[in-house]
């Protein structure tokens, strides 16, 4: 009887468990395509808009200015250490295979390539995704976007559309702040402390550092950016729970952005 009891409760245990991963899962999958579908209207929509004149610079600009109001300092402020980091790392492999000559190249491939875009989609996750999530989820819950369907406005069209291509922008303009305050503060700590020369630094960088880099960076930091923003309006615009709960779901948005790879205004 107790065995089979016990046996009873694994099985129910298990089932229990089953269930909980299977709808967890239908569940991703169902945000994922959501998503998916927004990201494509958006741009379909952002695209169509555009070329007919009818998109709303007003809210670009806006969104834009306020994007790189609260993310250009902190992308500085990251970027710094990061430089330093790479800078040291390379630097000491470099003293002891003895081509501390190619220090520059290796420090400016390293950030324009990788290290630029990785920074710019944190930011925009992180800092812009926050605050865009929490605009159109207090939006959502005031019933706002409710009422822009009813009067036969499309959200996507008055709400996404320009934060999508406001990011679009703001991340391209970050990535070139982040490469360079980054290749800015190598070339301190290297010419600085004397393991190089400035001339040998700055021509190692520009033999081996290519135009199609920064171009390749900056694509990166694009396509970041644009999941970042994505899954911020998606989790905006499913906003529920109510005043109460929705505090803690507005920081969601830089965690889920960053597990895909990766605006507030003021009025």
């Amino acid at each position: 009887m107790a065995a089979q009891a016990g046996g009873g409760v694994s099985n129910s245990l298990a089932g229990r468990v089953t269930t909980d991963l299977v709808g967890r899962g239908r569940s991703g999958l169902e945000t994922a395509g959501a998503m998916i579908v927004l990201g494509i209207e958006a741009l379909v929509v952002a695209v169509r808009d555009i070329a007919t004149r009818k998109f709303s610079w007003s809210e670009f600009l806006l969104q834009a200015w306020f994007m790189s109001r609260v993310s250009v300092l902190p992308t500085i402020l990251v970027a710094i250490p990061f430089g330093i980091i790479v800078s040291i790392q390379i630097g000491g492999v470099a003293g002891q295979i003895g081509a501390q000559s190619f220090s520059g190249a290796v420090n400016g491939i390293g950030v324009l390539r990788q290290g630029a875009p990785l920074v710019t989609s944190i930011m925009i996750a992180g800092a812009v995704g926050a605050a865009i999530t929490s605009d159109l989820g207090a939006r959502t819950i005031r019933e706002e976007v409710d009422a822009l369907k009813v009067m036969g406005i499309n959200p996507v069209q008055r709400l996404v559309a320009p934060r999508v291509v406001a990011a679009l922008v703001v991340a391209f303009f970050l990535n070139v702040v982040v490469a360079v305050t980054s290749i800015i503060t190598g070339y301190t700590l290297n010419v600085g402390g004397g393991a190089v020369s400035s001339g040998t630094y700055i021509s190692a960088f520009v033999s081996f550092a290519q135009p199609t880099d920064l171009f390749l960076a900056s694509f990166k930091a694009v396509i970041f950016g644009f999941i970042a923003t994505i899954v911020a309006c998606h989790k905006g615009l499913t906003a529920n729970g109510g005043p109460k709960g929705w505090p803690t779901r507005s920081t969601r948005p830089s965690s889920s952005a960053s597990s895909r790879w990766p605006s507030s205004t003021s009025r």
